[in-house]
């Protein structure tokens, strides 16, 4: 036994002057630990029992909780499961002091990775968590029956889903922090719906389950080696380190069955048919006594509110949907097609190979101005990526290949000029997380990548765009040096890769315009053309690109905002018009905002339970703290410090000033997201007047209100065009059935008034 100086007592085993082996500690505030020691440290099996009467039993290492472990709390709470150094870190159980119960995975002392939350109330979730909120794939069942399995964000329902109502009714579509925001489907009661296990596969989820959660619980807690952790012997464990992170759901949100899984949500949805009746087989017998008339309603939402509706005969849509499968297209061949069916992974691994040496090599070198020679042919760098490795590059697991990077001086400057960090837009691009693959090719041939930030967009070139390119570089350098506000697409690197046998990719990584917490409810690619420039209807989906003829709507700016925007529209014209390009378009991104205020302003964020026809609150946090009123957009004086997000990496540009108030730089407070700074391209707010075409007089699909308003996001693309010879046989061509006014291949002066004097009939 030895009393030490603060009057803590240790009776037990010793190495020298050091507890070792076991041994009784007891500290002079009564907290006690009983267990085995490694000189001086609380190292083996032990219990901890605190003065509040809360309790570990378990693993400890270095003078840490550590391992594997039970802890009851001084609130009636438990947990069993893995710890590290004081928290909950692997796969564990928690039942909080109000019955809640937590099963799944923990990072950090917070619910992260697969796991299943049961409500005292009967709700249950099961998917994915990130920072301890419901965040990716996850299904969620309510007491009273209804389910929804989709994606979440931060707790909230965002992205595609499915919500399935007691009575047999199912509404696919999209959610925004909670909110139905976007088109959807309703097929009510008795009404065929498409698949479940297709609709799966449609966006991405895979449907095959696997092992349980229990599974993996007992798996990960059982035979591992612990690393070892240093702590003083004498240095007490405090609980509330121990419960730092540790809290419970506050939603009152959906939970699940026992029977489910952690590991799928989406294999056990459809395999839940016992209880659920989702099974495909169960589906198929009900599919056939159902009465294929029955109508089903497309609708729109914006922020929980219903904003159009389009009444569809089932059997119209069934015969279309049937008909577009049957249907077979051949696009245009991908440059990329060479990569057969591990394309898309050998292309991305290939590009962020090459980047990251590029990067990597150009980075050092002294910034200085951009010379002449930086644009010329021998401003290039080379490298072979053997698959074993060189001295120069690493090994991997792609193929061999040659890298190309054209101009890097030029690039690198262009990425310092809008403020982009060279370690930052490495991650963005070559970080784990990798690219995502937007769409399958189209009339070009081109395929699209979006970083997994969202912050840049990588297209592959034909050689004709790249050589384009290569020739107004210089050109576009001035341009955009000397215009802060250009709309033009803002090109952060050009590249090349060479595959053996000669087959080659050119890409360009690009500012994403569309980056940014708002959805983009509308796209359109406005040309100012009107042949061939409308979208079938049956064809539109959410984020397909609309064209000309397709936009209904006419925009209302402040005054100094619209000026501020035709004069930078006429001087990037005139650029292109001084190089030659034609056909590139203004791609214009439109956030409408609910057109009446929404009572869930007035519910706290726990009211999530059976509210699918109820609006979510707007202008809430997830503390119940209001950010600014229940109103629609609101622009105010712009204040640097109090704007809450960044815009993307393709704007630079100054805070725009509005007439509205005194010809004062402004940002615009949008409820919900919070404050934004207003910049040539993006946050620009408007309003959006319905007009009524024709087409639309004896239609069933019903527009409920006659203006928005709008958060607008644009930028002119498509700048790799010249008018060349093969356009002007175009233009003749087309000139003799068509109005050549009116066609989209005209001379370059032509192309940009035409273009100019179209989009200034819009804004008013």
């Amino acid at each position: 036994e030895k009393a030490f100086s603060n009057r803590d007592v240790y009776v037990g085993n010793f190495k020298g002057i050091l507890p070792h082996g076991n041994g009784k500690y007891t500290w002079s505030d009564g907290t006690v630990y009983e267990g085995d020691w490694e000189e001086g440290k609380m190292t083996g099996k032990g219990k901890l029992i605190w003065t509040s009467g809360a309790q570990y039993v378990g693993d400890f290492s270095g003078g840490y909780v550590h391992g594997y472990g039970i802890f009851n709390g001084p609130d009636g709470s438990f947990y069993h499961g893995s710890w590290r150094m004081n928290v909950q870190h692997g796969m564990g159980k928690k039942q909080y002091c109000d019955s809640d119960i937590y099963e799944g995975s923990w990072k950090e002392g917070v619910q992260e990775g697969s796991g299943r939350y049961l409500w005292s109330s009967g709700n249950t979730y099961i998917g994915s968590w990130k920072g301890g909120k419901m965040c990716g794939r996850g299904v969620m069942k309510w007491e009273n029956g209804d389910l929804y399995n989709g994606s979440w964000l931060n707790g909230l329902r965002d992205g595609s889903g499915v919500y399935r109502f007691a009575d047999g009714g199912y509404y696919f579509g999209t959610w925004s922090r909670g909110l139905k925001d976007g088109k959807g489907t309703f097929y009510p009661v008795g009404t065929k719906h498409p698949s479940l296990k297709r609709w799966c596969s449609s966006v991405g989820y895979s449907s095959d389950g696997s092992s349980s959660l229990s599974g993996h619980l007992l798996n990960s807690m059982e035979g591992k080696a612990r690393p070892t952790v240093k702590r003083s012997f004498s240095e007490k464990i405090s609980i509330g380190g121990i419960l730092r992170n540790s809290r419970r759901i506050s939603h009152k949100a959906m939970s699940l069955d026992k029977n489910w899984t952690a590991c799928d949500p989406s294999g056990e949805f459809i395999r839940y048919d016992s209880l659920c009746s989702l099974s495909q087989a169960s589906e198929d017998v009900q599919h056939e006594t159902r009465d294929n008339n029955t109508s089903v309603y497309e609708r729109e939402y914006m922020q929980g509110v219903l904003i159009k509706e389009r009444e569809r005969n089932h059997t119209e849509i069934s015969r279309k949907n049937k008909q577009r499968n049957k249907i077979s297209v051949t696009p245009k061949s991908s440059c990329i097609d060479m990569f057969g069916a591990h394309r898309s992974y050998y292309l991305m691994l290939n590009l962020q190979l090459g980047i990251r040496y590029t990067v990597g090599k150009i980075t050092p070198v002294p910034v200085r101005e951009v010379r002449s020679s930086d644009f010329g042919e021998r401003a290039r760098i080379r490298m072979y990526f053997p698959r074993r490795g060189s001295q120069f590059t690493p090994p991997h697991y792609s193929v061999d290949f040659y890298w190309k990077d054209y101009c890097p001086m030029v690039f690198r400057n262009l990425r310092e000029m809008f403020k982009l960090d060279a370690a930052e837009y490495m991650m963005s691009i070559c970080g784990d997380d990798g690219l995502r693959e937007l769409s399958s090719p189209g009339k070009s041939g081109s395929i699209f990548y979006l970083s997994h930030d969202d912050r840049f967009v990588i297209k592959t070139l034909r050689k004709t765009e790249l050589k384009v390119l290569l020739k107004m570089l210089p050109s576009y350098y001035c341009h955009v040096g000397k215009h802060e506000n250009t709309l033009i697409t803002k090109f952060f690197g050009l590249h090349r890769i060479t595959l053996k046998g000669g087959k080659k990719v050119r890409f360009m990584v690009m500012g994403n315009m569309f980056c940014t917490e708002l959805r983009i409810h509308r796209r359109y690619d406005l040309k100012g053309s009107s042949i061939g420039r409308c979208t079938d209807k049956n064809k539109i989906r959410e984020n397909t690109t609309l064209k000309d003829l397709d936009l209904s709507f006419e925009f209302h700016m402040d005054k100094l905002l619209r000026e501020s925007l035709f004069k930078q529209i006429s001087l990037d014209c005139m650029f292109l018009q001084s190089q030659q390009i034609i056909d590139y378009s203004l791609l214009l991104g439109l956030h409408f905002r609910a057109p009446e205020n929404l009572k869930g302003f007035s519910q706290p964020p726990a009211a999530m339970h059976n509210d699918e026809s109820l609006p979510t609150n707007d202008g809430v946090t997830s503390q119940g703290e209001l950010l600014i009123p229940p109103k629609g957009l609101l622009l105010v004086t712009h204040e640097p410090g109090s704007v809450s997000t960044a815009p993307g990496p393709h704007i630079r540009g100054s805070t725009l000033k509005a007439y509205s108030l005194g010809d004062k730089e402004v940002d615009l407070l949008v409820p919900g997201t919070g404050r934004l700074r207003v910049q040539l391209g993006v946050n620009m707010p408007a309003q959006a007047y319905h007009k009524l075409t024709q087409d639309e007089v004896d239609s069933t699909e019903v527009e409920l209100f006659e203006f928005y308003d709008v958060v607008l996001y644009m930028g002119i693309i498509d700048i790799l065009q010249e008018y060349n010879t093969k356009k002007k046989f175009e233009h003749a061509y087309k000139s003799l059935q068509f109005d050549p006014q009116c066609i989209s291949a005209v001379e370059p002066k032509l192309y940009a008034k035409r273009f100019i004097n179209f989009l200034e009939k819009l804004w008013y």
